[in-house]
């Protein structure tokens, strides 16, 4: 038996498939499940995801832009506002996005305020994708 993963997005199910293990960007750093994990429920950062297959042995890697992760009886359900797989990203593309919201919090950085936490949210998703 293996975990029976489930992402779901807010407009459909993203990815669902069987995995042997997860590496989750947690609130309180990066958590890994494998198979009998005890019931959890965790919030979920802006960062990457990885998913290793139970028939494949390479990392499935994916950009998720915070939520929710339930772990229950070898089921993990995870709830996330965004998700996009690292094979679907355009590197070059995520390095320009990445590198402008860098400079854009640098020129930020003595201030406070709205500005600036949107700076940083801007800079934690860019990041994810840079992957």
């Amino acid at each position: 038996m293996s975990l029976e993963v489930s992402i779901i997005v807010p407009d459909r199910v993203f990815w669902r498939s069987n995995a042997k293990e997860i590496i989750l960007p947690t609130l309180s750093g990066q958590m890994g499940v494998l198979k009998d994990h005890i019931p959890l429920l965790t919030g979920l950062d802006t960062g990457v995801m990885k998913v290793r297959s139970e028939t494949d042995s390479r990392w499935l890697v994916m950009a998720v832009m915070g939520g929710f992760a339930l772990v229950n009886n070898n089921k993990v359900t995870i709830l996330v506002n965004e998700a996009e797989l690292g094979s679907d990203i355009n590197y070059e593309q995520a390095e320009q996005t990445y590198l402008e919201a860098k400079s854009s919090l640098d020129n930020l950085i003595a201030s406070d305020g709205k500005d600036k936490l949107e700076a940083v949210l801007r800079l934690k998703k860019s990041k994810a994708r840079f992957l």
